[in-house]
């Protein structure tokens, strides 16, 4: 009998990955490489204005500062998962 995974997989025409090429992985690590260095530049500079809002107590700019810092991180997350998936195709 099988699981419940096991048919979503089905249906979802999944559950049957091709192993990745020593190629594929290095293009792979590559990209988490460039995100992973995009991702901690943007922080850096954020970071600075985040801590120029703290300095003058003004909450709303924190916050928005905050947010935008989310967004940006959770874009480039985004952007690597897909050039990830196009090599994995």
């Amino acid at each position: 009998m099988k699981s419940a995974y096991e048919l979503a997989m089905e249906r979802m025409g999944g559950g049957e990955d091709k192993p990745l090429t020593d190629e594929q992985k290095e293009k792979i690590a590559e990209i988490d490489s460039k995100y992973k260095a995009k991702i901690a530049e943007r922080k850096i500079f954020i970071e600075k204005s985040l801590n120029d809002a703290k300095a003058l107590g003004n909450e709303e700019e924190i916050e928005l500062i905050r947010r935008q810092l989310n967004e940006e991180v959770s874009d480039l997350e985004t952007k690597a998962e897909s050039e990830k998936d196009k090599i994995r195709e």
